[in-house]
Parts: C-alpha cells; structure tokens; sequence
C-alpha cells in the first residue's frame, strides 16, 4: 500500500530482496520507500511486510530545530494505522519495542531491505484434511 498522498506517484509492489530509500517525492506532503535504482518510484508495502534498515533508524523531530531522533531499532513491519480517516496518513513502521511511527515521520535517505512479505491465504484443505484422518487412526489400530 502507498499513503493517500501518494496516490499521484508512480509506483509498484515491494520485492523480497528490494534494496529501498526514505524519501519525499516531488509534488507530495509525504515520505516514502523509493527503490536505490529509482529514487521517482515509489514502492508500496502490504501490511506486514518485514524491513531491516542498514542503521538505527532516525525521525525528523516535531520541532524543527531539535536533533533527529534516533529509535533504537533497525527491524520493523510495516502497518497501516488510521484507515477509516481518509485525509491522513496510514503507512506505519511497527518496531519490536511495540512503538509505532508513521513512514512519514522517518528522516530522509535511510536505507532498508524488504526482507520478507506477508503470507497469503493458503488454500482451504479441509477435505484433505478429512480424508487423511481416518487413514492414520486405521493404521494405528492395525498396529494394537
């Protein structure tokens, strides 16, 4: 997923492997993830999506003149947060400290691989399940 402000940018899905970059686009209120190869593109993650940045990830501060912020963190999963409000920003880093931080918030040109992207739904298998059931309780009473 790409934030609301994002919308206008081109983009395309995250890879596993995808070596990516912090940063603000053109004609845009936010930040985002850009490929290294392509710092105009911006690459949308899905809800759970695994990140490992290359250092200690920073934010911007809320007042402008203090010190980036640095978090303490170099993994997170990516989470969309506030989505029935449609006029402000969802993407969300999860870390595993529990804090939450907006993609938005994180300062410029920070480096990230995706490392993993969630798992989709498995197909149901409940007949195969069913019938592989009584196979194995039929082998366990051949043995008593």
């Amino acid at each position: 997923m790409c934030d609301y402000s994002l919308h206008h940018v081109a983009s395309r899905p995250a890879k596993v492997g995808d070596k990516l970059v912090t940063t603000k686009f053109d004609n845009s209120i936010t930040r985002g993830f850009a490929s290294v190869d392509d710092p105009n593109v911006a690459v949308c993650l899905l809800p759970g999506t695994e990140v490992a940045f290359d250092k200690e990830v920073e934010c911007d501060p809320v007042i402008g003149l203090l010190p980036n912020r640095k978090l303490g963190q170099r993994v997170a999963r990516f989470r969309q947060v506030d989505i029935h409000e449609p006029h402000v920003h969802h993407d969300a880093l999860e870390f595993p400290n529990g804090q939450t931080v907006l993609v938005t918030r994180l300062s410029e040109g920070q480096r990230a691989t995706v490392l993993q992207l969630p798992s989709s739904p498995r197909a149901d298998t409940s007949d195969t399940q069913t019938q592989a059931a009584p196979a194995a309780i039929e082998r366990v009473s051949e043995r008593a």
